[in-house]
């Protein structure tokens, strides 16, 4: 509803921003479940253990009590990008691993915002203020 966010009675940002997260991911698991690609291939690889990782955040998170569930979801970030260092730690220089790590998050960034839902209706009010929900 329009102006959900700003009533004190409504949800919490974190609830919404949180509700976000899980509509898109179920919305990417979905898109990926239904590729094509070539099971043997790297790129096919490299989709099953991103659906695997977002599965698994969206698991621990959906077990959690709702107060504890964006709590949660604020650290998921934070640990892939230790992983993700220590993983790149280990690659040759010449193949830039520290670029390739921030191309790829911004490539998540850039996914998310794709992923935006379309909430289905217009606002023809006079004022002419733009929102987003």
């Amino acid at each position: 509803m329009c102006g959900e966010l700003d009533d004190d009675s409504g949800p919490k940002l974190e609830d919404h921003l949180y509700a976000s997260f899980l509509a898109h991911a179920r919305r990417l698991l979905a898109d990926q479940a239904r590729s094509k690609a070539d099971p043997g291939s790297t790129a096919a690889y490299a989709d099953r253990l991103f659906a695997d990782a977002l599965n698994r955040c969206s698991r621990d998170c959906e077990r959690l009590d709702e107060d504890r569930r964006y709590e949660t979801l604020a650290i998921q970030p934070l640990i892939f990008a230790r992983l993700a260092g220590f993983l790149a730690s280990h690659l040759a220089l010449n193949e830039d691993p520290l670029r390739k790590v921030m191309e790829a998050m911004m490539h998540g960034y850039t996914e998310a915002e794709a992923l935006a839902p379309d909430h289905g209706h217009d606002h023809d009010d006079e004022t002419g203020y733009d929102h987003q929900h």
